[in-house]
């Protein structure tokens, strides 16, 4: 599908100042947020966190105002320091791109429109895979796109100092950079400590779990393989890091679980755990011993099961 076709006439412009505010214009779904990530995530002010961090809910229009508030709080507070920021939102409207604008000249920053032009129909369809809160209505959404295309001609005169055209930006290779030094990082390429074999945690649990991990090097557990645990409090959970999953040399985690059965038990019972998922089910639910299976009522994992026993010998 072809894109918006606006004023070819107009000169081109390509120029992105440092520091700069930075204001995206564009509909509902025109993918303003991909463009936004080209930018450290330090940079982007989006109004959708400013709603969700005043309402807890990113859709829930009645916060816009708060939500704007305290936007333009924190980007005065960045503009004071000469930070370049950006603002993800529509700006579709001209009073809305007026009051950034004020912010900018009051700090002497440059302000720069970045327009993303995606065909008005795509903007459409692309609210059929949001939550029923995030999704725009389709009148809405085609007001946006309206108002962006007849915004573009007249933005220079209402002050801003360049106007970019999302489709003339190359900014690939800075979202790639970003993401390799990123990389680098969790490898310790960098020079650094790196993740090590927390990128198989992370992997498999999510980056949430990592500060509460640690590995129990030199435990026999779990049969000479590696142990490892999550602890919060009173809360823990102990996993083995199984090297030859199903006889296919893939990596994966059991989890010990507590004996449902008999108090008597001491066969350790692990449990095969692929996500986050679930460790919350397993964490939540009753756990099934490889020995005496499970019961069907009264699972009391508060008593002395094979799991409980082996962690007490195993941290004697």
């Amino acid at each position: 599908m072809k894109r918006t076709l606006l004023d070819p006439m107009l000169p081109l412009d390509t120029t992105i100042p440092d520091p700069a505010l930075i204001v995206l214009i564009g509909a509902a779904g025109s993918g303003k947020s991909t463009w936004a990530s080209t930018w450290p995530s330090t940079q982007v002010l989006e109004l959708d966190q400013c709603r969700a961090m005043v309402s807890d809910d990113a859709g829930d229009q009645s916060a816009t105002l708060a939500a704007a508030a305290v936007l333009h709080t924190v980007l005065e507070a960045r503009l004071a320091r000469k930070k370049t920021t950006v603002i993800d939102a529509t700006n579709t409207e001209a009073h809305v791109r007026a009051g950034l604008l004020d912010v900018a000249r009051s700090y002497g920053v440059p302000a720069v429109a970045f327009l993303v032009s995606t065909p008005a129909d795509v903007c459409v369809a692309r609210q059929a895979g949001r939550s029923p809160a995030r999704a725009v209505p389709e009148d809405v959404v085609r007001r946006q796109h309206a108002e962006t295309v007849a915004a573009f001609p007249q933005l220079r005169d209402e002050g801003f100092t360049h106007v970019v055209l999302a489709d003339h930006m190359h900014r690939l290779e800075l979202l790639l950079r970003r993401a390799g030094d990123a990389r680098r990082a969790d490898l310790g390429w960098d020079g650094g400590d790196g993740l090590g074999s927390l990128l198989t945690v992370r992997r498999f649990f999510g980056s949430e779990v990592l500060p509460l991990w640690r590995w129990r090097d030199g435990s026999q557990l779990a049969g000479g393989d590696r142990v490892g645990e999550i602890r919060l409090g009173p809360d823990r959970l102990v996993f083995a890091l199984r090297t030859d999953v199903d006889g296919e040399g893939d990596l994966g985690f059991d989890l010990l679980v507590a004996c449902p059965v008999g108090d008597d038990c001491d066969a350790p019972a692990w449990e095969p755990v692929y996500s986050v998922n679930d460790l919350l089910d397993a964490h939540t639910s009753d756990t099934v011993c490889t020995v005496h299976g499970s019961l069907d009522t009264g699972n009391d994992r508060d008593g002395a099961g094979c799991a409980a026993r082996e962690l007490e010998a195993a941290d004697a």
